[in-house]
C-alpha cells in the first residue's frame, strides 16, 4: 500500500483541497465554501488528514483556522498535490476531446460521413475520417495513421455485408441480371463491360466475378478492374457499359440498378483496431450508423 492508513488517493487528494483553502483563507467555513463542499464535511477530510500523518494540522486553541509548525510545513506539498490533480482532471478532459482517427472506405459520401460523425458526438466520441482504398486503409492501421479502420474481408468474415449488382445509365428493369446475356456473338465487333471500381479491386470480389464471366464464356476484358470511380462512371453514362456497385451507391450517382443471378458478390467489412477499447468504442454505439454509412440494405428488423 502507498499509504499506511485508510485514507485512500482520491480521499487524500480531497482532502488536501479542503486543507489549502482553508490554511488560505484562515476559517473553515470560508476554505469549506472554496473547495465546494459543507462546512461538516471539511471538518471531518482534514480530520481525516490529521489522523492519516499523526499530527495536526491546525491550531484548535485559536479563534480562526491557524496552521501549526507541522501544518505550515505540509501546506506546499497539498498545494503540489492538488495542483497536479486539477492539471490530470484537466488533461483527462482534453485527451476525451482528442478526435478517434477512423479510416472508411472513399465511397462513403460526405452525407454518411457527416451523419455518421454526428452519432459519434452524441456517443461522445470525435471521429477524423480518413478516406482511403482497401489497401491504403490497411496500411493506414499497420502504420498507426489510424486508430480504426474499416477493412475489406470476405463475406463470411464480415460484421457489415453490402450486395453488389450492376449499374447502368438506362432503366433495364429490376430482375437479376445472367452474366451471360452479355457474352459478345461471333459477328460482333464491340462488347458490353462490367467495371470494378477500385474500392471493389479485392481478390474476394475481383477474381469472384472473374470466374463467373470465365464460366459464362465472356471474353476476358469484359471484366475489368477501372482506374478510379469517376473514369467508370462516366463510361457508364457514356455507353452501354456496367458499373458493378452496391444499390445505394447506384442511387446516389444517378445509376439504375439490379443484382446478378447466380451466387452473390458482395463485399464485406470488418472492423480493426490498434487497441480493443477503440475497436469496442466504435462498435458498441455505431454499428448502425456505420451499417448505413457503408450501404448495408437496412430491414426494419436491424433498423430497430
Amino acid at each position: 500500500m502507498l499509504f499506511r492508513h485508510s485514507i485512500v488517493v482520491v480521499d487524500l487528494v480531497g482532502a488536501c483541497r479542503v486543507f489549502v483553502h482553508v490554511a488560505e483563507r484562515g476559517s473553515f467555513t470560508l476554505g469549506a465554501a472554496a473547495a465546494r463542499v459543507p462546512q461538516s464535511v471539511a471538518s471531518r477530510r482534514i480530520a481525516a488528514l490529521e489522523k492519516h500523518f499523526g499530527e495536526r494540522l491546525f491550531d484548535r486553541s485559536a479563534r480562526r483556522a491557524a496552521l501549526t509548525a507541522f501544518g505550515r510545513d505540509m501546506l506546499p506539498s497539498a498545494k503540489r498535490l492538488m495542483q497536479l490533480a486539477e492539471a490530470m482532471e484537466y488533461n483527462a478532459e482534453q485527451a476525451k476531446l482528442r478526435p478517434l482517427a477512423l479510416a472508411v472506405p472513399d465511397t462513403c459520401s460526405v452525407r454518411q460521413r457527416a451523419m455518421l460523425e454526428a452519432a459519434a458526438r452524441e456517443e461522445g466520441t470525435i471521429l477524423d475520417f480518413r478516406t482511403a482504398a482497401p489497401a491504403e486503409r490497411a496500411e493506414l492501421l499497420r502504420s498507426r495513421e489510424v486508430r480504426v479502420a474499416l477493412v475489406a474481408v470476405p463475406q463470411g468474415e464480415a460484421t457489415w455485408v453490402v450486395p453488389l449488382g450492376v449499374a447502368s445509365a438506362t432503366d433495364t428493369g429490376t430482375k437479376p441480371l445472367h452474366i451471360q446475356t452479355l457474352r459478345p456473338g461471333r459477328a460482333q465487333r464491340s462488347f458490353r463491360r462490367i467495371w470494378i471500381q477500385p474500392e471493389d479491386d479485392v481478390p474476394h470480389i475481383r477474381d469472384r466475378l472473374e470466374q463467373i464471366g470465365h464460366r459464362a464464356a465472356l471474353a476476358p476484358a469484359q471484366i475489368t478492374v477501372a482506374a478510379s470511380l469517376t473514369a467508370a462512371v462516366s463510361d457508364a453514362m457514356r455507353t452501354g457499359n456496367l458499373l458493378l456497385c452496391p444499390a445505394a451507391q447506384a442511387e446516389e450517382l444517378g445509376l439504375y440498378w439490379r443484382p446478378v443471378a447466380g451466387v452473390p458478390v458482395a463485399r464485406g467489412f470488418g472492423l480493426s483496431a490498434v487497441t480493443g477499447d477503440d475497436a469496442e468504442r466504435v462498435r458498441a454505439g455505431l454499428w448502425g450508423h456505420i451499417a448505413r454509412c457503408l450501404g448495408v440494405p437496412m430491414n426494419s428488423e436491424e433498423q430497430e
